[in-house]
């Protein structure tokens, strides 16, 4: 519809014009669909996915996407402010068509793509992949040609290699990122943060439209040019940072440009983190009860608190859940893992805590599987690790 059309389809309504009411619409929908699913459904978990919203919206159980963006890096690139802003304006729960939904005609037939359009489709494709292993809901959607990852690269070549190692990569944070979902509930968190969130200080820091923090914990600066194998990535001043991948420090404070190969995206860990990582696993209901591994990011002192609940039902608002909170001396050297509280009819009782620690550059930085310097056998109670 064109603008005149829309206008004159909005209103009057009857509590007044349809241009002030109009975007509230999204809000009313969203509630009735969520009130009548719990009524219907019990205590199974709604999930709605709308892309239109209004304040309020995440009481609704829903999560709000940015509409059919086009297949295009300059909508790539749109895409992190974006999530930023919605992030400010208190809905945590937002997501992206990865890829783009709306195709270019050039995109629109595989088979008969020129040589050249299938290369940047097929790169575009991978960069906005990875941008949303780090968003908030990771989800690829689009009009033809179809999004999987075994359409949009054959199995065995680097570029189905790099797909690959994303998913893994996303499914190993799920103790992290699980945890930045239930501070969403419990303390009013959010996901996808603007630096000027965490640095509010630091007045640099408020014109950065293309990365974000992606929890506390991590710095995350997508590519979104085509062909670029490098970009500037500016850490933010009152943290230093570690290559999530290598282990090398950067200041705070200051530019610097960082490579970025085809298969890769430039992700950074504040110094201080304890960051929480889980086995490998194909979905996140398995092996709920596996070995958890604890890397420490030296440098600087830090906490953070694992939340885990049962998952798929509303037992967390009746108080079923549990928190282990977790704290880093860098002084002492001294990691607390603390007295769990809470509880929740499935939970482990007893758990392998693996722990690592990064002070800099090494070859096993980037390897989840790497050897730990300690393990631990976690019963609920409180116990030190020395480093």
């Amino acid at each position: 519809l064109d603008i005149p059309e829309r206008t004159l389809r909005m209103g009057p309504t009857a509590i007044g014009p349809g241009a002030y009411v109009f975007n509230s619409y999204p809000l009313i929908n969203a509630e009735n669909v969520y009130k009548n699913f719990r009524r219907e459904k019990g205590d199974q978990r709604t999930y709605i996915r709308t892309r239109s919203a209004w304040g309020g919206l995440q009481r609704t159980g829903s999560t709000l996407w940015s509409g059919d963006v086009v297949a295009r890096w300059d909508n790539l690139k749109d895409q992190i402010s974006a999530g930023v802003n919605t992030g400010l304006s208190g809905l945590a729960n937002w997501t992206h068509d990865i890829g783009g939904f709306s195709v270019e005609a050039r995109y629109s037939n595989p088979a008969g793509m020129k040589p050249a359009d299938k290369a940047e489709w097929d790169e575009l494709n991978l960069r906005w992949f990875q941008f949303g292993a780090f968003s908030p809901v990771f989800r690829s959607h689009g009009e033809f040609p179809l999004r999987e990852v075994y359409n949009l690269a054959q199995p065995g070549t680097p570029m189905y290699d790099a797909y690959a190692e994303q998913m893994r990569t996303r499914y190993r944070l799920m103790p992290y990122i699980y945890s930045l979902a239930g501070d969403v509930y419990q303390r009013d968190g959010t996901i996808m943060r603007g630096l000027v969130m965490d640095f509010p200080s630091d007045l640099k820091a408020r014109d950065i439209n293309d990365q974000y923090l992606f929890g506390r914990a991590l710095l995350v600066a997508p590519v979104t040019e085509y062909k670029a194998r490098s970009r500037p990535v500016y850490f933010p001043q009152g943290a230093d940072w570690y290559d999530m991948l290598t282990g090398q420090k950067f200041a705070g404070g200051r530019s610097v440009t960082v490579q970025a190969a085809v298969d890769k995206i430039p992700v950074f860990v504040r110094a201080g983190s304890i960051l929480p990582t889980g086995p490998a696993i194909q979905y996140t209901a398995e092996k709920l009860d596996g070995p958890l591994t604890l890397v420490i990011y030296t440098g600087a002192n830090g906490t953070f608190s694992l939340y885990e609940d049962q998952g798929t039902t509303y037992a967390y608002e009746r108080g079923e859940f549990s928190n282990i909170p977790m704290t880093w001396n860098d002084a002492t050297g001294v990691l607390t893992i603390g007295a769990r509280t809470g509880s929740y009819p499935t939970m482990p009782a007893n758990r392998t805590i693996n722990v690592r620690f990064v002070s800099g550059p090494g070859a096993d930085v980037g390897n989840f599987d790497a050897a730990p310097a300690r393990t631990i056998q976690y019963n609920g109670q409180a116990v030190e690790v020395r480093r």
